[in-house]
């Protein structure tokens, strides 16, 4: 019998190529973004390619009504979600000081705020029938503070530890809490984040598809926390061991962008 997916952030990256594997084990989907003719082109060749039934709901997760609106529309529907993927967010570069403050606010509403609001909502009807899965999407960013994202890594450390925390509570409910922390990773997020000429991506970043795959194994697997890639997962063992001044000093560096590649790009070289 199919089940179905509700996920965030659905029209790129990380959220389609997600919706994409569900799809192919036939699980029925809602598919969640701004962009409603983004969805609806991917949920019409989703439900065509894979024989899913595919829904969309247009919604901004920065506006703190949007998980209720969410979720009354689910109820419209007679929609009972399965899996949960709380993807949606995004991030910004820069010192805290001279970044735009509501954009900083509206990051805390969009990756904090509404992944809990939307858990919340929907976490109850899971225990009641004792079935469930919840990956929320977080970041090697979230093991340690980040100049210049500072924000943005605060963000991600609220989910790592969430979810962790959620996954052990959950224990015996017969529902489970997942939460995928990724390094950098080629989506739309560097150029949105304003961080894609930085050192942590000039190092190289994993595909979408590699760590969505990845994600989408440990959540079926009801595993509670998981790194994707090697690299990362050193890279984090290894800061464990420096002292916390040294771990600030490095993330700093990653995260101050290359003004000679800059310039490069702005003249078109």
């Amino acid at each position: 019998m199919a089940k179905t997916a509700l996920i965030t952030g659905a029209s790129s990256g990380l959220g389609l190529e997600l919706a994409q594997l569900f799809a192919a084990d036939k699980h029925d989907l809602v598919l969640v973004a701004r962009r409603r003719d983004r969805l609806e082109e991917i949920a019409t060749r989703l439900a065509a390619e894979q024989g899913v039934v595919a829904g969309v709901i247009s919604a901004d997760l920065a506006d703190p009504g949007a998980p209720q609106r969410i979720v009354d529309e689910l109820k419209r529907r007679g929609a009972e979600i399965e899996f949960l993927v709380n993807n949606a967010g995004f991030g910004t570069t820069g010192a805290f000081l001279e970044r735009d403050l509501l954009r900083e606010l509206a990051m805390v509403q969009v990756n904090v705020t509404a992944l809990v609001h939307l858990t919340g909502l929907l976490l109850p009807s899971m225990v009641a029938r004792g079935s469930g899965r919840i990956l929320n999407l977080g970041s090697t960013a979230g093991f340690q503070p980040g100049p210049y994202m500072s924000v943005y890594y605060a963000t991600k450390a609220f989910v790592n530890s969430f979810t962790e925390a959620l996954a052990h509570e959950l224990r015996g409910t017969g529902v489970t809490a997942t939460v995928s922390c990724p390094g950098a990773t080629a989506t739309e997020f560097g150029k949105v984040a304003g961080n894609e000429l930085t050192a942590l991506f000039k190092m190289g970043a994993m595909s979408a598809r590699e760590v969505a795959a990845h994600a989408y194994r440990a959540m079926m697997a009801g595993k509670a926390t998981v790194i994707p890639g090697t690299r990362n997962k050193i890279l984090i063992q290894g800061q464990r061991l420096l002292p916390r001044a040294l771990t600030r000093t490095i993330a700093a560096r990653l995260n101050q962008p290359d003004r000679r590649l800059i310039v490069r790009k702005s003249s078109g070289r």
